[in-house]
């Protein structure tokens, strides 16, 4: 939905259950309406939408994407952003580094992203830009030298590249402008705002200014505006926290590099700030959110510098000293605290404040994917938890 006239706010639909096309759209026929009643009654409702590549398949099919069209139109609901980083299953199963599979070297996610593209172009109303998250390359830990991860970059690099002659492509036809929204998290091969920017530098301008204007006859100015148009960064919050990077400095780093925020994605992080009488709690408290499904990276800030740790047993296991860890695991935003715990609420704060001055991005999305695996004492109604994180952002912004 539109708020305050530059800015269009969603949730992220990762949230339900979607594997394929009947799970997605029942899940959304069961909760978008009765959330849309509480927050956007009488206006448009805007929709993060998240399709499994089998989902994305079986909506091409048998008149299925002129279906949802028409449910979309009779709720008074609108697509303008998707998530398309997780290409399987994001439910009940086990996810963890999968949820990089496959990776930017392959051409099954070419394939998927380009067809989602498709896909939002046809759902996009006229007169709003739109935008689809994706992985930052890939994961980290399956490129073990430096030639594999060379590899992968130029590999990543040449087919987000054929993304952006493709979202050029649609432009031109449809006059909808779409963008690619690259996603660091931790052990992702991007990771923070230097990663993307050696990855814009090294990899994507050099090998897109070659293909660019081999193909399109374009010299290397046209090309570089082309990359840079089309090809942007997704700034989930609850990520950069973990890099422990303040949004302003982020954001004018990415500003005088010229590389554009396509969405910002309103999430928090775990925070566990140490307790000078022991942490014999924190650790029984922070235990309870070890669960098999997500990978939930530890971050902590050592000399200026960042260390990540792959998953929260490893932390649980050793409950070594420290005066700060972060952790990967996407908390409810409306809360600053979980009991001995707290969270990087601060950072959604100092974002939406930076926002009234400087509209960097025109794309929210609210994206708390770990209901179903959170404590059971956090648990609540699936639609009245979006209705509440909704209702607390519009409230603070």
């Amino acid at each position: 939905m539109q708020i305050d006239n530059n800015f269009q706010l969603t949730y992220c639909t990762n949230i339900h259950p979607g594997f394929d096309w009947k799970t997605t759209f029942d899940s959304l026929k069961e909760h978008v309406p009765q959330i849309k009643q509480k927050v956007a009654l009488d206006k448009p409702f805007g929709l993060g939408l998240r399709l499994s590549n089998k989902a994305s398949e079986e909506l091409a099919m048998n008149g299925n994407l002129e279906e949802f069209k028409q449910w979309l139109d009779r709720n008074n609901v609108y697509v303008f952003t998707m998530n398309g980083f997780p290409y399987g299953n994001f439910h009940n199963e086990r996810v963890k580094d999968d949820v990089h599979t496959p990776d930017w070297t392959t051409a099954e996610r070419l394939i998927y992203t380009k067809r989602l593209f498709d896909q939002l172009e046809a759902l996009l109303p006229e007169g709003i830009s739109g935008g689809i998250s994706t992985s930052p390359v890939s994961y980290k830990y399956w490129h073990t030298t430096e030639e594999a991860t060379k590899s992968a970059f130029e590999t990543g690099a040449k087919n987000m590249v054929e993304v952006a002659i493709h979202l050029r492509d649609i432009e031109k036809r449809t006059g909808k402008y779409v963008h690619l929204d690259i996603e660091p998290e931790p052990d992702g091969m991007l990771e923070n705002s230097d990663e993307v920017l050696h990855f814009f530098t090294d990899y994507l301008i050099p090998i897109g200014t070659s293909v660019i204007t081999h193909k399109l006859g374009l010299d290397a100015s046209e090309a570089n505006k082309i990359i840079h148009r089309y090809l942007t960064v997704c700034y989930d919050i609850c990520h950069f926290s973990l890099a422990y990077e303040e949004p302003a400095d982020t954001f004018k780093k990415f500003a005088d590099a010229e590389i554009a925020i396509g969405k910002i994605q309103v999430s928090a992080a775990l925070k566990i700030l140490a307790n000078p009488s022991g942490n014999d709690e924190i650790w029984e408290a922070l235990a309870l959110f070890d669960e098999p499904t997500y990978l939930h990276q530890v971050t902590e800030q050592v000399d200026g510098k960042v260390k990540t740790y792959n998953d929260l047993p490893i932390v649980l296991e050793h409950k070594r000293d420290f005066k700060e860890l972060r952790a990967h695991f996407h908390v409810p935003i409306f809360l600053e605290r979980f009991g001995v715990l707290d969270s990087t609420q601060d950072h959604i704060l100092k974002v939406m404040e930076y926002l009234k001055n400087n509209p960097v991005s025109e794309h929210l999305e609210i994206e708390t994917y770990t209901w179903d695996v959170l404590p059971s004492a956090l648990k609540r109604d699936l639609s009245e938890s979006i209705i509440r994180e909704i209702e607390w952002l519009v409230e603070k912004f």
